[in-house]
Parts: structure tokens; C-alpha cells; sequence
């Protein structure tokens, strides 16, 4: 399987960190990736909107935490052993994200990837740049950029500040 995923990087394919929110799958850009963590306590942020859990320091650096169940109204959210914190460094900016759990790091060639399909305006699409299929999986790829950087996530500004 390593020399295929070795193959697919080589013919341009994209490599993704994949986690899942609730029964779905989603696949990140590996290069926004600085590291995961297991879940711990944050510092929470007065009137900060409900998706921000709030800050943890980083070895000197403020990050706030953001929970992506809660963001995307996935319902209840539990927090256990295998929730973990994916801290990405968009837009030059370090953010943590809480997940489910991390599934493993895949690479998707073009004829795995295909665009995401047109919805009514009520739903959102424009952070879902496609969806990839491995094997039996559907894999939602997420632009993790554009997200933290969108104009809901301004708050995120403030409570790393």
C-alpha cells in the first residue's frame, strides 16, 4: 500500500490528514498539520461564541481551540479518550481544532477526488472542496484554510489575542 501511496504523490495526488465528527469522515491538508494532541483543559474565553472552547498555551504561544462538532451542529458532543486537538498553522496563525479522533494520512489522486456536489443556498458548502473515495470510504475534503480564515471565525482573532 506505501509504494501505491508513494505512486500517487508523485502523479500529483493530494495528501490529507483524515479524523471523523460523528459517523462522517474528513480529510484536511497534511501541510497545515503542525501537530495532534490528546484533548485537555482549556482556558475558556467570556462571551466567545459556543464553538470556541477557548485557549491553551503551546510552549509560549496562544491557541485558540475550536470544536468542530459543535461548529458544524453536529449534535452532542462527549469528549473521551480518542477526542484529539489537530493544531494547524493556517494563515499564519496556530489553531487547534477538536475532532473525534484521527483516522490516518491518505493521499487522493484526481480520479479519487471529485468536486462537490451543488446543494440549495441553505446549505453551506464553500469550506468542502470535494469528496474522496478509498476503497469503501467517502471522504468530505475540507479547505481548513478557508474556514479558520472566514468571517464567522474573526472571533478566533480576538481570543488569540
Amino acid at each position: 500500500m506505501q509504494a501505491n501511496e508513494g505512486q500517487a504523490a508523485n502523479s500529483g495526488g493530494r495528501e490529507l490528514l483524515t479524523f471523523t465528527l460523528g459517523n462522517e469522515e474528513y480529510g484536511i491538508d497534511i501541510l497545515k498539520v503542525q501537530e495532534i494532541r490528546g484533548y485537555d483543559a482549556v482556558t475558556t474565553i467570556a462571551n466567545s461564541p459556543e464553538f470556541i472552547k477557548g485557549v491553551i498555551n503551546l510552549r509560549g504561544i496562544i491557541v485558540p481551540i475550536i470544536d468542530m462538532r459543535i461548529k458544524f451542529h453536529l449534535g452532542n458532543v462527549t469528549y473521551n479518550q480518542l477526542t484529539v486537538v489537530i493544531i494547524l498553522n493556517v494563515a499564519n496563525r496556530v489553531v487547534g481544532i477538536v475532532v473525534d479522533g484521527v483516522s490516518d494520512v491518505i493521499t487522493l489522486t484526481a480520479d479519487q477526488l471529485k468536486p462537490a456536489p451543488e446543494f440549495s443556498s441553505s446549505l453551506d458548502t464553500q469550506y468542502i472542496t470535494g469528496l474522496g473515495t478509498v476503497d469503501d470510504r467517502m471522504i468530505i475534503v475540507m479547505d481548513i484554510e478557508r474556514l479558520m480564515t472566514s468571517r464567522d471565525m474573526d472571533l478566533v482573532e480576538m481570543a488569540a489575542a
